[in-house]
């Protein structure tokens, strides 16, 4: 999906949830299984977050909002 040429200045944000679990998949893990390495020419980031806490949730979201006032 993320290879259509509509979406190919689209940034990326993935939220890696569920990371006071103590099987929960690490960043690089999540990287690898999505394939994020091969998105070329493409913005992309993966915040660990926990949201019945909320932990990471802002961070995900000001990385966002920055990437994005940065491309204007």
């Amino acid at each position: 999906m993320l290879n259509e040429d509509e979406l190919r200045d689209s940034v990326l944000l993935v939220f890696a949830n569920k990371q006071d679990l103590p099987n929960a998949m690490s960043a690089a893990e999540m990287t690898d299984k999505l394939g994020l390495h091969g998105l070329r020419h493409r913005q992309w980031f993966i915040q660990a977050c926990c949201a019945t806490t909320g932990d990471g949730l802002y961070e995900g979201l000001d990385w966002l909002s920055a990437t994005l006032q940065k491309a204007k």
